[in-house]
């Protein structure tokens, strides 16, 4: 006995028939392309938000050096890490089409998820496609455009329970992303507050070991270690280095 959605075959004769429909339907899809379009003067009217082609046929999705689908897994290590809640505060730099970032909002509370981003694709397919597509546009997510590290449109204000950045310090110079943590120390929770940062922290270790610490020690931060994550969706793996504010 084979159960397709709520229909249950038995005998071939119904198989036969089910086999038949299906054929029939995509060949109707190749012949009408599977979607149909308003043509009358004033179409434009049915659309609330105008999408490009290539962000409806999910283009975006193949810019990262990894499958977009494991995302879920950083959000997943990323949320184990500090004990996610829905009310905790999210900051991620570098959101780009929110491959992470789309978990975090769904699980979020409203306007809990901020990103600082500068690339204007990425942000084009953020608003324009994943968030309605997601049925997220409700949870009201603040991305910012923007670079050199400046975080002031967040509030003066705000203080966040993670703060993390995937493979963005790597196209970043040294001395900006000093500038950033330097900015970033009083925005994380004393304490309890983290920082992850993805791949390599060699902004640190270029300073050698011992002059890192400190250098790290006045901006307020500690280092905490490195954590190796496995993928649960294919053979993958990410390092992550954890800091977090050693200062009220």
């Amino acid at each position: 006995m084979i159960a397709i959605s709520n229909f249950i075959f038995v005998e071939h004769g119904y198989l036969n028939t089910l086999f038949g429909f299906l054929i029939s339907t995509f060949s109707s899809k190749r012949r009408f392309k599977g979607i149909s379009h308003y043509e009358k003067p004033g179409s434009d009217n049915h659309t609330a938000f105008p999408c490009p082609g290539e962000l409806l046929v999910e283009e975006h999705h193949s810019n990262y050096g990894e499958p977009w689908a494991g995302g879920r897994d950083v959000f997943e290590f990323l949320a184990q890490a500090i004990q996610l809640r829905p009310e905790s505060s999210v900051l991620e730099i570098g959101c780009g089409t929110l491959r992470v970032g789309l978990h975090f909002i769904r699980y979020l509370n409203p306007e809990h998820f901020h990103c600082l981003e500068r690339d204007e694709l990425s942000l084009m397919a953020a608003f324009r496609y994943e968030l309605p597509a997601q049925g997220l546009l409700h949870k009201r997510p603040l991305i910012v455009k923007g670079e050199d590290m400046d975080f002031s449109k967040f509030g003066s204000d705000k203080i966040y329970d993670l703060i993390y950045a995937s493979a963005v310090f790597l196209h970043m110079p040294d001395k900006l992303v000093w500038t950033g943590l330097e900015r970033l120390v009083s925005k994380l929770k004393p304490y309890d507050g983290r920082i992850f940062v993805s791949h390599n922290i060699k902004f640190c270790s270029r300073l050698g070991g011992e002059e890192c610490t400190k250098r790290l020690a006045s901006l307020g931060l500690e280092y905490l270690g490195k954590h190796t994550h496995d993928s649960l969706l294919f053979n993958h793996y990410e390092i992550w280095f954890e800091f977090r504010r050693s200062k009220a």
